[in-house]
């Protein structure tokens, strides 16, 4: 299968597309993370894990400027996080697509309208983009499903609908939180397998999960980076994982 998609095959090598220096973020004086130094380089490949309420869902909002430090340099594609710089903020968010925990979708809308709403929200012409988006359904398994409405979906449909919705854009990093905890493990396996080919088209994946065993599963199939959140700050995970 083959998506029409720019392709930023970068590899491993250029700039880092996401860079953490000393950043921390908390409210009411309270630090939920801190001391977070990393750089995600382009076409890399990481897990992020932790216990509940760590603070891997924070790690991702700001990785995608949905949150901003309260301490510390972030750089987004080479560019500062500040939040009055609300126009890079937007296009940053065009450049990074996100598959939530919670896959919310607007129930009125057939599950095509509901991917496309990406292009619509930019002002591109979903007709234009008819054909990508006939194919990018038939690649996560949902052209069957082209007029079902978000309530008729299964779970691992649903997850599916997501991945399409967040690569529809065509972005560079793809951050997925937690996106196999409601399904099974074939349907974890199947999602797992479209991430390592998105990334093997090049583009930068980051998986939030509890799941060591899709961890596991994916280190056997492509060369990735596992971190762990504990103690509000970032470590790199052991080698047994």
């Amino acid at each position: 299968m083959q998506l029409r998609q720019k392709q930023h095959r970068s590899g491993k090598a250029g700039r880092a597309v996401i860079e953490f220096n000393d950043v921390a973020y908390g409210y009411s004086g309270d630090a939920i993370l801190e001391n977070i130094s990393l750089e995600i380089a382009p076409g890399s490949f990481h897990f992020l894990t932790g216990p509940s309420g760590a603070g891997k869902t924070t790690f991702l909002k700001l990785c995608y400027a949905a949150l901003t430090p309260t301490r510390g340099d972030l750089r987004v594609f080479g560019g500062h996080i500040h939040p009055s710089n609300r126009t890079a903020i937007a296009m940053i968010r065009r450049r990074i697509g996100v598959v939530h925990q919670d896959c919310q979708f607007l129930d009125h809308l057939p599950v095509e309208d509901n991917i496309a709403l990406p292009l619509s929200v930019s002002g591109q012409s979903v007709a234009d983009q008819s054909e990508n988006l006939f194919e990018l359904m038939n690649w996560v398994g949902l052209s069957g499903r082209i007029g079902a409405l978000p309530p008729e979906l299964s779970g691992g449909e649903r997850q599916r609908a997501a991945l399409a919705r967040a690569v529809i854009m065509s972005p560079e990093v793809i951050l997925a939180d937690e996106p196999t905890g409601n399904v099974d493990w074939e349907m974890s396996q199947r999602l797992l397998r479209l991430l390592i080919e998105l990334n093997k088209m090049g583009k930068t994946i980051l998986i939030a999960t509890h799941d060591m065993a899709l961890i596991r599963a994916a280190k056997a199939e492509v060369q990735a980076r596992v971190l762990r959140i504990s103690n509000r700050t970032l470590h790199a995970a052991g080698a047994d994982l």
